[in-house]
């Protein structure tokens, strides 16, 4: 389905996943855009593939369109539109906010809306295009302390689904990937909190992680970007409205 030169947008793409999602697309050819909140690490990004890069705010839709705009100046219509874009801030239900429940829905389930709503025209003109959200198998179960964030994720899967049955007969197709612990900056993150509250070590903390995982180690980001590339090619175009578990086996 991607043509060479075609034009791949990628959120969250300043490190981690979205990055090497940037470097595997233009290595295959494509025009890369990158997009995120800190403008210093998607330029980086954007110029290590020698594609565009635009600031904003996934969670504003409007922001998310001036992007979008401004990249299309650059590399023109959008052909795959990934919604990288995410975070997992932990905090035991009780003492959650409404804030921190609506602050998980905002990046991990409206981004994807927003994205994908402001790239689908250029694909409904194209007749073809691929609509792929990074999700997470906290899309697929449920896992204590971050209810926020699986709430978020099993809304993508939903919305995924849906979309995927909406556009089935327009050569677009809607897909999700759904990674366990992926071994990125945001999972640093995530085992300094586990050692901040827990008072265990490092090396405990990422045991206890891995338990879930039969393969007994972290997924990596060349797996999630390879497997963005693969339902981007001609042999995934029956690939819709699917939640693929790169989990080891977990789910």
């Amino acid at each position: 389905m991607l043509k060479h030169g075609a034009h791949v947008v990628i959120t969250g793409g300043g490190s981690g996943v979205g990055r090497e999602l940037a470097h595997k697309f233009a290595r295959a050819g494509a025009r890369v855009s990158v997009l995120g909140r800190r403008p210093e690490p998607v330029r980086a990004v954007a110029q290590e593939v020698g594609g565009a890069s635009a600031t904003c705010d996934v969670t504003d839709a409007k922001a998310v369109a001036r992007a979008l705009e401004a990249c299309r100046a650059e590399h023109g219509p959008i052909a795959a539109a990934i919604a990288n874009a995410g975070d997992a801030p932990s905090k035991p239900f009780d003492r959650m906010t409404a804030e921190d429940f609506s602050t998980a829905l905002g990046v991990n389930l409206v981004g994807v809306f927003n994205l994908w709503q402001a790239a689908l025209p250029d694909m409904k003109d194209a007749g073809q295009g691929r609509l792929i959200a990074i999700a997470s198998t906290a899309g697929l179960k449920g896992y204590g302390y971050v209810s926020g964030y699986c709430a978020a994720k099993h809304g993508v899967v939903g919305l995924t689904r849906s979309l995927a049955l909406e556009l089935a007969r327009t050569g677009i197709t809607v897909n999700a990937i759904c990674p366990g612990f992926i071994e990125t900056p945001m999972l640093q993150r995530s085992l300094e909190n586990i050692v901040e509250k827990t008072g265990m070590t490092e090396e405990n903390a990422r045991k206890s992680l891995l338990a879930g995982n039969p393969q007994k180690r972290f997924v990596q980001p060349d797996e999630v970007a390879e497997t963005a590339m693969w339902l981007c090619s001609d042999a995934a175009r029956s690939m819709n409205g699917h939640a693929l578990s790169l989990s080891g086996g977990e789910v």
